[in-house]
């Protein structure tokens, strides 16, 4: 028969100050651990949200990002006349880009920090829908104006509206504020794509990459299909979701694995309180023990007792660990994308099944922690230790 579980709390409950130790312990451990999750959650939320599944990229064959690609003119003409890129009328809806790096001082250390400047077409808005104006107006073309996403606005100094900030060689001027929804491209600067050309030098008519949107989602095989099969060009076309997921993958690895590491450490010190928490349990409740088998109560019943005393107050410290991590859901931290050696700004993301993974991790080391007291206490002499009475 089956130790009753009123027991085991009443047990907890005698030994209150151990057993806060062994949640206190646990609850630090598994809010570091579902923070440092929810940071690369959040990471690869952002990037992953810029890309929208009606738009294709397309850059230079071989190329594994936009910095790396170069493509001319006539290649961005050859795109536009894709029978699968969507029309606004007669015109189609692609817009040829250049991307360069800025330094810009941070707001909150005043030192410098790479900025991810965009120099887009007219047709950038109608392209990506995912942006709108939200203050001021979008750029003229030819001049030197710029419009600033809503977190680069934060993040950096001298980006207000009306402003006017020295990038490169050129003095250029905020007419606008925009939103991204919280994708990558709110960490962003965007101008005119030849004015920034000029602006570092490089000849007319290079970009890096050309963004087209498609009659609709369905039609990227036939797109990437018709690419491909052109002699003129030299190019390879991505969705765009899959694109920004790749551009993720370095930053989201490096944290999760790192987290891991803390984690791992953090939970080691846990289960080792939680062995010390049971061990001396069991040392306190040799008598109980003996009693309890000497009634009927076999080794397997005592097992199961302690295994679930530890596994309640695992899953108190695990409860407990993932309220005290909610409150940075949603706080917007920053660090640099490996991947374009830029600067962006995101938020930490918990999610529902972070939360859980957070309570499976303080069950197992509760589990851990537990089940070498557990076994010890089974194995205890009933004899002997009833003799001592």
């Amino acid at each position: 028969m089956a130790v009753p579980l009123a027991y085991n709390l009443r047990s907890a409950r005698a030994r209150w100050a151990s057993s806060l130790v062994a949640v206190a312990g646990i609850a630090g451990t598994v809010g570091v651990f579902v923070a440092m999750l929810a940071l690369a959650r959040g990471f690869k939320a952002t990037v992953v949200s810029t890309g929208l599944p009606q738009n294709a990229i397309v850059q230079r064959a071989g190329s594994d990002s936009e910095m790396t690609s170069a493509l001319l003119i006539d290649a961005v003409r050859v795109i536009e006349d894709a029978p699968q890129v969507a029309r606004r009328g007669t015109e189609p809806l692609v817009s040829p880009e250049v991307v360069v790096i800025a330094a810009l001082p941070l707001q909150t250390t005043g030192g410098d920090a790479n900025v991810q400047m965009r120099g887009v077409s007219p047709r950038a808005l109608d392209v990506r829908t995912n942006v709108r104006m939200v203050r001021g107006r979008f750029f003229e073309p030819g001049l030197y104006e710029i419009v600033v996403g809503r977190h680069a606005v934060t993040a950096y100094a001298g980006l207000d509206l009306g402003a006017r900030v020295r990038i490169g060689p050129g003095t250029w001027t905020v007419v606008g504020l925009f939103d991204a929804g919280g994708s990558a491209f709110d960490s962003e600067i965007w101008a005119d794509a030849d004015v920034l050309n000029v602006n570092y030098q490089r000849p007319p008519g290079v970009f890096q990459s050309v963004t087209a949107r498609l009659s609709s989602a369905q039609e990227f095989e036939a797109f990437d299909a018709a690419l491909r099969a052109d002699p003129r060009l030299q190019v390879q076309a991505e969705r765009e979701p899959a694109y920004y997921e790749s551009q993720s993958r370095i930053v989201t690895t490096l944290i999760t694995v790192l987290g891991g590491i803390v984690a791992l450490v953090m939970g080691l010190g846990a289960v080792l309180g939680a062995l010390n928490t049971m061990y001396s349990a069991v040392a306190e409740r040799a008598r109980e023990i003996a009693v309890l088998r000497s009634l009927g109560f076999g080794r397997g019943s005592i097992v199961l007792s302690f295994l679930v005393e530890s596994l309640v107050i695992s899953l108190v410290g695990g409860l407990l660990g993932c309220l005290l991590v909610l409150p940075v859901n949603g706080i917007t931290t920053g660090t640099i994308n490996w991947q374009t050696f830029s600067h962006l700004s995101f938020a930490f993301r918990i999610t529902p099944d972070l939360l859980l993974l957070g309570v499976v991790f303080a069950l197992l080391m509760g589990l851990l922690g537990g089940l070498p007291p557990a076994i010890r206490a089974a194995r205890a002499n009933v004899a002997v230790t009833l003799r001592a009475l």
